[in-house]
């Protein structure tokens, strides 16, 4: 679980906005952004290549790229 002292300073990297714990992701509160980050073993990846932006299919990342796992 992510501690709030963390949540309360960190920000999206793309537009400098807060960023609110929505299930298992962070998602950008700037509606002309939006974009998801992702949590992996309780760390948030805040990375915009591995963002995903709202309503994209799930195995594309916010760059267009296919991830592979």
């Amino acid at each position: 679980m992510i501690e709030k002292a963390l949540l309360d300073i960190l920000a999206c990297p793309k537009c400098k906005t807060v960023v609110k714990l929505e299930g298992d992701r962070l998602v950008c509160q700037n509606a002309a952004c939006g974009l998801r980050y992702p949590i992996r073993n309780d760390i948030p990846v805040m990375l915009v290549d591995e963002a995903k932006k709202p309503g994209q299919p799930p195995h594309l990342a916010a760059g267009g790229v296919s991830q592979s796992v």
